[in-house]
C-alpha cells in the first residue's frame, strides 16, 4: 500500500543573462531589472496554495534551480528560505542547493548565499575550455570557473557540485578528459558529467553544431568513467558522481519516486495523497508575466493512475546504480511486487537485471540498455 515518502521542494527562478543555444529549460533572457521582490512574494503565495500537499511532513531537501538563481540577491534568497521554513518546517539536516553560474557570482556573494541558508552550490561550469564555452554561449570564462570552485570550497558550504558536459562541438577525446582532470583538481565533493544532447526548440536544433561521432563519444564516456572512478568519484546515478557521503539527496529523492512540491514558473511537482490513495503531478504557470499576474499558480494537475505507476517508478528508479528494494516499489506505487513479475522475468532472461528475495538489480548490460529494459514493462 502507499506510504508517504520524504518531501522535497523545487523552486524555479526562470531568468538568465542570456539563453544558451543548447538549453530547453524554462528560462528567459534578462531584460532590464529583475522583479526580485515581486517574484519572491509570488513564490511564497504559490507555496501557501500547496500546503495541503504537505500532510504533516518536514522538508528534507530544497533545490533552487533555473534559469540562473544567482541573479537574485542573497538577501532575497534568505527572505524566501525564511518564509518557506515558517510554512513547512525544515528537517534538522536539510540540504538546500542553489544553482549558480560562475559569470553571475561576484566573489563576495559566496558567503552571503551561505549565510542566507544555502548549504550546497551547484555551479554550471560545463567546460574549462574557453573555446568550448564560447560555442556553448556561456557568459563566463575558464578563469571565472576556477575562481568560482575555489571560492565555494572556503565559503562555508557543506558541499558543492560542478556541472560538466562532454560530447561538445568539435571536442576531442583529450579535451573531454582534460575537463575531468581540471575539475578533480578543484576537489568538488560532487560532479555532474553528462553528454550534450540536441533538444527540440533550441538554437542548436535549428542550427546543429558538429558533434563528435558515436565512436569518439563512446571512447570519451568509457574512459571518462574509469578516470572518475580512479579519482574517487562513485557513480550513483546515470550522470552523477560523488565522493563517499556527498550524493545529492534532493536528486536521490526524485529518482526514488519521492514527493516534491514545485513552485515557480513552470515548476513540476509530484505528490502522494494517502487519504485518496492517489499520486498526482502538478505543473505551474510557465511564463513569468502570466505567473506574476496569477491568483492561482497551478496550470495543470494530473493523476498517475495505477496502471501507469509501475512504469513511472521504474523510469525514475532505473537511473540509479543501487539495487531496487521491492519494499520501496510497493510503498511508492501502492502496487504489489508481483505486478511487474513478468517484466522482471523477461529482463532477467535477457541479462539486463537480476533478482533476489529483497531486491532487483540492473546488470552492467542493463545500465547500458535501460530503454530496452523498460520496454519489458509496457
Amino acid at each position: 500500500m502507499l506510504t508517504l515518502p520524504p518531501l522535497s521542494l523545487y523552486i524555479h527562478i526562470p531568468w538568465c543573462v542570456q539563453k544558451c543555444p543548447y538549453c530547453d529549460f524554462n528560462s528567459h533572457g534578462q531584460h532590464g531589472e529583475l522583479p526580485q521582490t515581486e517574484y519572491i512574494d509570488a513564490l511564497i503565495k504559490d507555496l501557501k496554495q500547496d500546503l495541503h500537499y504537505v500532510q504533516g511532513r518536514r522538508l528534507d531537501t530544497i533545490f533552487i534551480g533555473g534559469g540562473t538563481p544567482s541573479l537574485f540577491d542573497a538577501a532575497q534568497i534568505g527572505r524566501l528560505l525564511a518564509e518557506v521554513d515558517k510554512l513547512v518546517p525544515f528537517s534538522d539536516n536539510i540540504e538546500i542547493t542553489m544553482e549558480a553560474n560562475p559569470g553571475t557570482l561576484e566573489h563576495d556573494d559566496f558567503e552571503a548565499y551561505c549565510k542566507a541558508g544555502v548549504t550546497r552550490l551547484s555551479i554550471g561550469v560545463q567546460s574549462f575550455s574557453s573555446d568550448k564555452l564560447n560555442l556553448l554561449g556561456r557568459i563566463h570564462n575558464k578563469d571565472e570557473a576556477h575562481i568560482a570552485a575555489q571560492k565555494a570550497k572556503v565559503s562555508g558550504y557543506q558541499s558543492f557540485n560542478l556541472d560538466l558536459m562532454h560530447g561538445l562541438p568539435n571536442q576531442s577525446f583529450d579535451e573531454a578528459l582534460s575537463d575531468i582532470e581540471t575539475a578533480a583538481e578543484l576537489a568538488p565533493p560532487h560532479l555532474s558529467w553528462y553528454q550534450l544532447t540536441i533538444e527540440p526548440n533550441t538554437l542548436f536544433h535549428s542550427k546543429p553544431p558538429q558533434l563528435p561521432d558515436d565512436e569518439n563519444l563512446w571512447q570519451i564516456y568509457e574512459q571518462g568513467q574509469k578516470r572518475l572512478a580512479a579519482l574517487g568519484y562513485q557513480q550513483y546515478e546515470i550522470s552523477a558522481y560523488a565522493k563517499e557521503g556527498f550524493q545529492c539527496r534532493h536528486n536521490l529523492n526524485y529518482w526514488q519516486f519521492g514527493d516534491y512540491l514545485g513552485i515557480g514558473c513552470g515548476a513540476h511537482g509530484k505528490i502522494t495523497l494517502l487519504d485518496d490513495n492517489k499520486i498526482v503531478r502538478t505543473v505551474k504557470i510557465k511564463h513569468p508575466k502570466g505567473y506574476l499576474a496569477a491568483d492561482n499558480y497551478t496550470d495543470e494537475t494530473t493523476e498517475v493512475v495505477e496502471e501507469d505507476r509501475a512504469l513511472e517508478y521504474l523510469m525514475n528508479r532505473l537511473r540509479l546504480m543501487s539495487p531496487i528494494p521491492k519494499v520501496e516499489f510497493e510503498q511508492r506505487t501502492g502496487l504489489t511486487r508481483d505486478t511487474i513479475s513478468d517484466g522482471v522475468k523477461q529482463g532477467c532472461a535477457k541479462g539486463l537485471m537480476t533478482e533476489s528475495d529483497e531486491h532487483w538489480q540492473l546488470t552492467s548490460k542493463g545500465h547500458m540498455f535501460v530503454n530496452e529494459l523498460l520496454s519489458q514493462f509496457l
